[in-house]
């Protein structure tokens, strides 16, 4: 069973071996799932992905698709932080600001000038939660779209179960076949077949 995962087309017998190898793993990794995505995932889907993994390819989206995922993750988490900074500088200027105006202010002047002061205070509080919230909702819609182009890019590449779909139920599925995915190929990888 050396050689793996090359296959070449006209050694069938060792494509063969190769997918039995990869279904037999298949059923032992489906174990580790909950017994209600075991129920769906049937013996020919297993089958169907034990192919689709036969020559590695697979694995290499996979792996593509996780870094391009990781990195869009941590370009958004920078994005946050630094809007986060931004609003801390605001808030430090503008309490600064109110202190200068209050130790220079005249005592008949004092209750104007806190009542004005709590109006911009609470302007920049609305104006930064409305940032936020914009951010974030830009943030999910992003992430969304990621998982689209990652349910497409599967799809195309062939991969049993995988096509594009907001269903929580099938989102999980396909979370389920990705872990399977990755821990054949993490196995793989520890025992040098890849």
């Amino acid at each position: 069973m050396d050689g793996y995962p090359e296959v070449p087309d006209g050694d069938s017998t060792k494509h063969q071996e190769r997918h039995y190898y990869l279904l037999s793993e298949l059923q032992t990794l489906v174990k580790d799932l909950p017994s209600s995505f075991q129920q769906r995932l049937s013996y020919s889907t297993l089958g169907d992905l034990a192919l689709a993994l036969i020559d590695g390819t697979v694995y290499e989206i996979v792996q593509g698709l996780l870094d391009i995922q990781h990195l869009t993750e941590k370009n958004l988490y920078n994005q946050r932080q630094k809007l986060h900074c931004e609003h801390q500088a605001l808030k430090q200027d503008l309490a600064r600001k109110h202190k200068d105006a209050v130790q220079s202010c005249k005592s008949h002047n004092l209750t104007l000038l806190k009542s004005n002061q709590q109006a911009e205070q609470e302007s920049l509080e609305t104006r930064v939660r409305e940032e936020q919230r914009m951010m974030d909702k830009k943030i999910v819609a992003e992430m969304d779209q990621k998982v689209i182009d990652q349910q497409n890019t599967l799809e195309k590449a062939g991969v049993p179960g995988f096509f594009i779909t907001t269903n929580p139920q099938e989102l999980t599925m396909q979370m389920n076949l990705l872990e399977l995915i990755l821990k054949l190929q993490q196995k793989e990888s520890q025992s040098g077949l890849l």
